[in-house]
């Protein structure tokens, strides 16, 4: 029997798609087979009723030399024991040039049972064919992993922006040998749902195997939302610690399958179309580089509101024109609010409003705004929304070079009887305006300065060095 197959028939038998790991943290000693052995067969006693898979950690087991080898045959052997095709995932991370990988897949798969793998695919596809030859074998590719660094290697954004574990994801799926194998599946982080949703999404019928359920944080009802599949299938989570360490292993074990059958039993959602997946360098990169696209930065000579010449001029209400833009200064602004305690927006007319309005939705908040110059129809109310006295609101512009029509806006505000304590701008053209704010106690919060727009248009072209430099200087002289 397929390990594919014997994985779905331990399913429909065992119910949650629990996977128990088996990690004897055991100190070497002159000859340390019982203790790992009996350490094994303890696990597997006690949580066999509920465990759909067992998952031996190798290195656990090769630290302690040829009797470590020895032992982990017996466990596995033992595992056997109860159900000649009960899935076993050998947790190796194999991966190594094609000849070096034939002798791997022989040591782990030439040998009886329902056996998995895992590997690492950063040798490629060579390094993974030779397990793949082995009919009744899997393979479980490393994707997305729990450990708190792999960040810095596996979220790298691409030129398009698609995180890097994303194109693995896409790129190791497709290395079947032969199509409707069946034979891989992918390691994928079980306590970060965003990243399992997010590998869910391009990968609709993969295999997740789902490590850092319990002793890492992740949880079983999240992980199981996040990376199930619509049948509810699709996602064995891997616990090894939180049940095999736990003083009661069988009663761990049962609590955590329930969970996770309880989890898959529920109705699934269908999910929107794949969108590309883009980090959040990258969104900020593409921001940057769209207010040049747009004609939101141009050069020249321009007359500010202050009278000054300036050798830019930053024209953020062309945004309007670009729904994809207006997507990203939402969020641009949702981040910056995050940290702030607030029951309203308040977006200061005019150019403001629109940017306000992507805000508010993209940060679910409530949108109101002054009235710079007071009317005399109507109701004649100088702040517009659904607001109350008390309520706190945070100031929202485009743009800030000095603290001027920001000052005035805050003071309709506060006379109005809101609290006005913060301001959220887009970019910051000059560090005059932040001082002003302070003084009048408010605290400005930028997404962006000069300097990183010009950094952008440099990279990208749309500037060059002489432009950028009178530019420079021109904030320079603002700031003095």
């Amino acid at each position: 029997m397929t390990f594919y197959a014997a994985l779905n028939a331990a399913l429909a038998e065992k119910g949650g798609p629990l996977c128990v790991g088996i990690d004897p943290r055991i100190a070497p000693l002159e000859n340390s087979f019982n203790q790992l052995y009996d350490y094994g067969r303890r696990v597997v006693d006690a949580v066999h009723p509920y465990a759909a898979a067992f998952k031996p950690q190798s290195a656990f087991f090769e630290c302690h030399g040829p009797a470590g080898l020895e032992a982990l045959n017996a466990v596995i052997a033992y595992i056997q024991s109860i159900d000649p095709n009960y899935p076993i995932i050998l947790d190796v991370k194999r991966g190594d040039i094609g000849s070096t990988a034939e002798a791997y897949a022989q040591a782990l798969l030439d040998r009886p049972g329902a056996i998995a793998v895992t590997l690492s695919p950063y040798l490629g596809r060579e390094s993974i064919a030779p397990f793949l030859r082995y009919e009744n074998a899997f393979a479980f590719i490393l994707c997305r992993t729990t450990n708190p660094g792999a960040d810095a290697l596996q979220e790298l954004p691409l030129a398009d922006g698609t995180p890097f574990y994303i194109y693995l994801a896409r790129e190791a799926a497709g290395w079947e040998l032969s199509p409707g194998a069946k034979q891989i599946g992918l390691v994928t982080a079980g306590n970060n749902p965003a990243i399992l949703r997010a590998v869910r999404e391009v990968l609709p019928d993969t295999w997740f195997l789902a490590p850092g359920i319990g002793a890492q944080g992740g949880k079983a009802d999240e992980a199981v939302a996040a990376g199930a599949r619509r049948d509810g299938k699709g996602l064995l989570a891997a616990a090894s610690r939180s049940v095999a360490d736990a003083a009661n292993p069988a009663a761990a074990a049962r609590e955590l399958r329930d969970a996770l059958d309880k989890a898959r039993s529920l109705p699934r959602k269908s999910s929107a179309p794949a969108q590309p997946l883009r980090s959040a360098a990258a969104e900020r990169r593409e921001l940057l580089e769209g207010l040049f696209r747009i004609g939101a930065f141009q050069l020249g000579e321009f007359t500010l509101k202050s009278g000054k010449k300036s050798p830019f001029y930053i024209d953020l209400r062309r945004i309007g024109a670009s729904p994809r833009l207006m997507q990203l200064c939402g969020r641009a602004y949702a981040s910056l609010l995050s940290s702030l305690s607030y029951e309203h927006l308040a977006a200061i007319p005019v150019a403001a409003l629109p940017l306000g309005a992507a805000a508010a939705m993209s940060a679910a908040a409530s949108l109101i705004y002054p009235r710079m110059e007071q009317k005399f129809h109507g109701t004649g109310a100088r702040v517009e929304g659904l607001w109350k006295p008390g309520d706190t609101a945070v100031l929202l512009d485009d743009l800030i070079t000095t603290g001027g029509s920001k000052l005035e806006a805050a003071a309709i505000l506060r006379e109005a009887g809101l609290r006005v304590n913060d301001l959220a701008v887009l970019i910051e053209r000059g560090r005059g305006g932040r001082a002003e704010l302070e003084a009048a106690g408010i605290r400005l919060y930028a997404w962006a300065d000069v300097e990183e727009l010009l950094q952008a248009g440099l990279a990208a072209g749309f500037v060059n060095t002489e432009e950028a430099e009178r530019a420079r200087c021109f904030v320079g002289e603002l700031d003095s």
